[in-house]
């Protein structure tokens, strides 16, 4: 009945009233319900803002490659981080009071702490004075943010490289986090993310770098080149026997290689530290099949025991090499090496000696092995602790920029030049700097492969500066010239090959094809390679005109040699007579590499091809570099790096790379067991990559935590699963 009375009475002029009234109280049900329940099921994620679970870095022992069998299994507290077969050492657990003003951590070498370091409430101010007095208000990890200064909050910087200095004062290289992350020239913004996985602009899925739940179980890579694995130039891949087992092209599996490439079969040692590995080297760190064959066919190396030796002044040319660069600057003498001619670039690792001798005169060659190197000289040059690079060579251009190099060399060339349309030529022009030289010495010069050459030559404007038959060394030396200027071009009666149009960009090289054309020189100041740059060692501290602000460049340099001085050299335990060779995978100015120059080693600077371009300005500078995306293998042999350094690189790799922690595989692939990584980023980052590094057996040295930003310095050991 009462129903009823109530649809009677809806059908009278006020019942649209009543019907509202009744919608709105079902919805205010509705929604404290649904609030009651849907807050007793959210689960929130927070972010560890320090390392607070890291244990004390363990003191370096006298012997660099750690023992297994010194190591006790240790149970993690956290369920996440458990990782079944881990081995560790005895570690002490270091915990931050949370009632400190920022949470941080911060670590000393043993031996190394400050005395009376209050914990607690106190600890920030007491911790920020041992920084200072340690050198690390000069790294990464600056002091705590002043009273009243507002944190940016969801702010993400969209530039890199040149523009991301500006908001620092060359003088004060320790304010804060954020200002010295720009500092370095890293985008990364001060944003926190409170969600594990949100949508970005692209529909995409948006998590964590690193599963903090994965568990890694490591196996051996089986390849058919066993330990000297190079995963985007060996034939990995098809059944049966090939004809030969590198790529003509540089390709790269499918799905990154999650495996571990073995050790050396007879054994690897330590190896020998520089400037004695410039005379010597262990045979069994790069033995080879074809190796051995190699060697009775040549006098520049020997065997001699567990030994590969060098003798002085042997080469592949009669009379020595010293012979072979003198007679080269009496037929040019403006070419004065170490002084107008810093960087050159070596076709094909035929013969390390010629590299080897020229640094002695301060001259930076980098090497370039290729992909028909079968015996593996490369792996002897770096062996030794020369600047090498592996690179296919034949479609594709190399992964340098226009306009870089002084000079090029081609000792017993047997490239030929000329086919293709002189395709392999035209990379050269594209790469050799305006006014640089091109030296190319050939043992027997046919009459055709000579017209060829000379046609190609003319065609592109190369002057032929001086063309000698050396009776003492047996071989014919030509050096040209490439020209200075446009207007020579213009006056060639066939415009063959014809000048590049102006969408063609000459610095765009990470799998771009050679182009059959020529790129104009650069006329303008504000175009880099317009002008020579200063001579060594004059043009590492000599900023370009062209560079648009120098003053981030000069607060750059700065920052880095505060750094390396106070930080690198003297805080992490590094024994830096066992390092030579050091990859910065992350380089922006090259600023750790110059920072480093008074050292006695070499630094690859890799600009990663997603962020600016920055890489002309690290040759101008008088060192060395490449092109690379780190979501692919690095063209280079295992166990090839003495340190690795990572400034930020991890973050910015979300959503470009399918399986981030092949990056990892690919460091242990690289670094040589005994050798060390310095790893620079936000600590979400951080604390997973530690607990893969664990996985790996890597002995983590030193961590750092303060302000959502850390460093970790691992080390490398002999383990292999």
């Amino acid at each position: 009945m009462a129903i009823a009375r109530l649809v009677r009475q809806a059908k009278r002029p006020y019942g649209l009233f009543v019907k509202m009234t009744a919608v709105t109280i079902l919805g205010l049900c509705f929604i404290f319900v649904w609030g009651v329940f849907s807050n007793s099921s959210t689960s929130v994620t927070t972010q560890r803002e320090s390392f607070e679970d890291i244990a004390e870095p363990v003191q370096s022992s006298s012997s660099v490659i750690q023992s297994q069998s010194q190591k006790k299994k240790i149970s993690k507290p956290e369920k996440h981080e458990v990782v079944p077969d881990l081995v560790e050492k005895d570690e002490k657990k270091i915990n931050v009071s949370s009632s400190s003003v920022t949470h941080h951590k911060k670590v000393l070498p043993k031996g190394k702490e400050k005395k009376g370091v209050v914990r607690g409430k106190k600890r920030v101010r007491e911790d920020t004075k041992v920084n200072q007095d340690k050198g690390f208000a000069n790294t990464d990890l600056h002091e705590e943010k002043e009273e009243g200064e507002e944190e940016v909050e969801g702010k993400e910087e969209v530039s890199d490289g040149e523009g991301d200095v500006e908001n620092i004062d060359g003088g004060d290289l320790a304010e804060s986090v954020d200002h010295d992350i720009e500092m370095l020239g890293d985008e990364e913004s001060v944003e926190e993310e409170e969600e594990v996985t949100k949508k970005t602009s692209k529909g995409k899925m948006k998590g964590p770098l690193f599963d903090p739940n994965a568990k890694y179980k490591w196996k051996l890579c089986n390849t058919r080149s066993k330990h000297n694995y190079i995963p985007c130039v060996d034939i990995e891949v098809g059944g049966g026997k090939v004809a030969s087992y590198r790529h003509t092209e540089r390709s790269c599996p499918r799905t990154p290689f999650m495996c571990l490439v073995p050790l050396p079969h007879e054994g690897y040692k330590s190896p020998v530290p520089w400037p004695e590995s410039k005379l010597k080297i262990l045979y069994k760190n790069v033995a080879h099949p074809k190796l051995a064959s190699y060697i009775k066919r040549h006098s520049w190396l020997m065997e001699s025991g567990e030994y590969l030796t060098f003798p002085q002044n042997q080469s592949e040319f009669k009379g020595g090499i010293l012979h072979y660069l003198e007679s080269i600057e009496e037929m040019v003498p403006d070419i004065e090496w170490g002084k107008n001619i810093r960087i050159i670039l070596d076709i094909g690792c035929t013969d390390s000696s010629f590299g080897a001798t020229l640094l002695d005169k301060e001259v930076l060659t980098l090497s370039l092995g290729l992909k028909d190197d079968l015996v593996d000289i490369a792996q002897v040059t770096l062996e030794r602790g020369f600047p090498t690079v592996v690179s296919p060579f034949g479609r594709r251009r190399l992964p340098f920029p226009s306009q870089v190099f002084d000079a090029i060399h081609c000792a017993g060339c047997s490239i030929p030049w000329h086919s293709n349309g002189g395709k392999l030529l035209l990379e050269m022009n594209r790469i050799l700097r305006p006014g640089g030289y091109f030296i190319m010495s050939t043992k027997h010069d046919g009459i055709e492969e000579e017209e060829a050459m000379t046609s190609l030559t003319a065609s592109i404007c190369w002057n032929v500066l001086a063309h000698k038959s050396d009776d003492v060394g047996e071989v014919g030396v030509k050096i040209y010239q490439k020209p200075e200027g446009n207007d020579i071009y213009e006056l060639r009666r066939k415009k063959v090959p014809p000048i590049c149009k102006e969408n063609e960009k000459p610095d765009a090289a990470w799998y771009v094809p050679i182009k059959t054309c020529l790129h104009t020189i650069p006329i303008g100041i504000e175009q880099h390679g317009a002008e020579w740059p200063e001579e060594w060692p004059k043009r590492l501290e000599s900023y370009p005109d062209w560079m648009n602000n120098k003053e981030k460049l000069v607060a750059d340099t700065q920052h880095w040699n505060s750094i390396v001085n106070y930080s690198y050299l003297n805080g992490m335990g590094i024994n830096w007579t066992s390092i030579r060779n050091v990859m910065d995978m992350k380089a922006i100015y090259g600023g750790l590499a110059a920072a480093l120059s008074q050292q006695k080693v070499w630094v690859m600077n890799v600009v990663p091809v997603h962020v600016p371009d920055t890489l002309p300005i690290i040759f101008e500078r008088g060192l060395v570099g490449v092109y690379h995306d780190w979501c692919e293998s690095f063209g280079t042999y295992p166990r090839t790096y003495d340190l690795l350094h990572a400034d930020h690189l991890f973050s910015r790799l979300k959503n470009r790379c399918n399986k981030p922690v092949s990056i990892v595989v690919e460091m242990d692939r690289i670094l040589r067991p005994g050798g060390w990584t310095i790893i620079r980023d936000k600590v979400e980052i951080l604390n997973p990559l530690e607990e893969i590094f664990r996985s790996l057996q890597w002995e983590i040295r030193m961590t750092f935590a303060k302000d959502k930003e850390g460093i970790i310095c691992a080390q490398k050991t002999m383990w292999r699963p």
